[in-house]
């Protein structure tokens, strides 16, 4: 059954100018876009649909024999479960209100900063060492921004945008660089959704927009 669910998602979903399209990749990128779009209305929806994208990637690694890939959704699904609990343990002990959107802390950062470049670091020598990645370093780097970033979005802090707009500028060229075209653009269109997420959080946490901030 699973083998079956496997061929499908890696069956073509569309052709257009000489390029296949898998089903993997639509429903990556549709479950993803809802995902996104979800986090910076701050519905609690976005961590099942997040934990269901998950599950598409597992099976494909899997099948692909990209086991630390594997892996690593597991842990995205960990702490999905961890944010849908948070959330709504918040609502419901605060009578309905969500969980409210705060900035990070200067010890945060701190925090952040050091778990990032150790995170990054191992990253990069495991992945050189243990598996055929041609740019270690820069998945590396990808894999501890999403992390991070993803740590941030379970405490709503709206700064995690900022961490997964810089994990999408890396991604862009990155999937450009290993002739994934159509995957760069479907991550450009991350992008703009991650801008607005920032922007509609920045507003919920009473700060001023980002354009009023920079002409001061």
């Amino acid at each position: 059954m699973i083998a079956l669910l496997v061929d499908w998602l890696n069956s073509a979903a569309v052709t257009s100018f000489g390029t296949t399209t898998s089903w993997a990749e639509v429903l990556g990128f549709a479950s993803g876009a809802v995902c996104v779009w979800l986090v910076a209305r701050q519905s609690t929806w976005n961590w099942p649909i997040g934990i269901a994208n998950n599950l598409v990637w597992i099976l494909l690694f899997y099948a692909a024999g990209l086991f630390a890939d594997s892996v690593l959704q597991l842990v995205y699904i960990a702490l999905a479960v961890a944010g849908w609990i948070r959330w709504i343990r918040w609502i419901r002990g605060r009578a309905g209100n969500p969980l409210p959107v705060t900035g990070t802390s200067p010890e945060e950062w701190r925090w952040l900063a050091g778990t990032g470049i150790v995170g990054t670091a191992a990253l990069t020598v495991l992945l050189h060492t243990a598996t055929s990645s041609t740019v270690p370093f820069w998945d590396a780097v990808t894999t501890a921004l999403s992390l991070l970033a993803t740590w941030g979005q379970v405490n709503k802090r709206w700064e995690s945008w900022l961490l997964w707009i810089a994990a999408d500028l890396v991604y862009v060229p990155l999937y450009l660089h290993k002739g994934l075209t159509l995957t760069a653009l479907l991550y450009v269109g991350f992008l703009v959704l991650c801008v607005r997420g920032l922007l509609e959080w920045r507003r919920s946490s009473g700060l001023p927009a980002l354009a009023t901030t920079a002409s001061r």
